[in-house]
């Protein structure tokens, strides 16, 4: 496989593709694991029977779609895909129904290629890549990585185009890997924030979630705090004449200051202090709920221990 693509082709990735993915991948391996088969995904290639071995974890597959505008693919959405275990193909039937419906709802959507997981990509990966030529003469491939490699900072996902290439006289199609960027739009990133601070399903409280939320808010603030320092600094050095005036700096530093709103006024002031005690009131609030909700537990546990000994007929009163 070649290093990287010549094409000089930019892809633009949006989040919801990673998402459908990973939520593919991981509703078939749950299922997988209760039922050791899914229809969906590709069977075990060691041949093992069920019972001799945990079952291996999932491949599968999907269409992904977006738009082509000259050099530059973005890919938008996906949609899952049956995989044919007889023929080691995609279920072309499904795949053209589901290209018809997803053609209504999205117009100006086209199949860009096709998407699986896996460490790296496998010889059979070809079969599909060719089955899918008659509908995108040069499709691409989405490969995600499932596996949790904690000391990995880049993104678990790739993109590869196929060349044709000459191999010991003989021309033959290759996939190499593409560069993408992550493009983003206003719902995604609402999306992809509300995502990230959802309850945890492993009993989280929420104690645990407030702590990640006002974490996560202590570092945007610092990292505004130096910014700000840096661009502070950089001011005074050309108010000192320690480097040359930038006249389109300056505007756009103008331009962000009159954004701000005026925090000295008295209104401000008034506003600022009716939200802080507004705070606080429902910080005692809340403090008082759970004062009494314990109390209540202590109340009732009393007043079981009293009845287990009023029908043993004891005499030790309680107080």
């Amino acid at each position: 496989m070649a290093s990287s693509s010549s094409s000089g082709i930019t892809f633009k990735l949006h989040p919801l593709v990673i998402v459908n993915i990973s939520d593919h991948y991981t509703r078939l391996k749950a299922q997988t694991l209760h039922s050791g088969e899914s229809s969906s995904c590709a069977p075990p290639s060691n041949g093992g029977t069920a019972g001799s071995a945990p079952p291996a974890p999932p491949r599968v597959f999907g269409c992904v779609i977006g738009v082509q505008r000259g050099r530059t693919v973005e890919i938008f959405n996906s949609f899952e895909l049956l995989f044919d275990s007889k023929t080691h193909t995609l279920d072309r039937a499904f795949l053209e129904k589901k290209q018809e419906l997803y053609k209504k709802v999205f117009p100006t959507f086209y199949i860009l290629g096709w998407y699986s997981t896996g460490s790296d990509v496998e010889e059979a990966d070809m079969l599909i890549h060719r089955s899918l030529m008659d509908i995108n003469e040069n499709p691409i491939y989405v490969l995600l990585n499932p596996a949790i490699i904690h000391s990995q900072k880049d993104l678990p996902i790739s993109i590869y185009e196929t060349e044709l290439h000459v191999i010991d006289g003989n021309p033959q199609l290759i996939f190499v890997k593409s560069s993408y960027n992550i493009e983003t739009v206003e719902a995604e990133r609402i999306s992809v924030d509300h995502v990230a601070h959802l309850k945890p399903s492993d009993g989280g409280s929420a104690a645990t979630q407030l702590a990640a939320h006002l974490t996560g808010i202590h570092s945007a603030i610092k990292m505004l705090n130096s910014r700000v320092r840096v661009l502070h600094q950089y001011l005074v050095a050309m108010q000192r004449g320690e480097i040359p005036l930038d006249n389109s700096l300056l505007r756009q530093v103008l331009s962000l200051l009159r954004r701000l709103p005026a925090i000295e006024s008295e209104k401000f002031q008034d506003e600022f202090l009716m939200e802080f005690n507004d705070t606080l009131l429902m910080t005692y609030l809340a403090m008082f709920t759970n004062c009494t909700g314990t109390m209540n537990d202590v109340v009732e546990k009393f007043n079981i221990a009293y009845d287990r000994h009023s029908r043993r007929g004891g005499r030790t009163a309680f107080i």
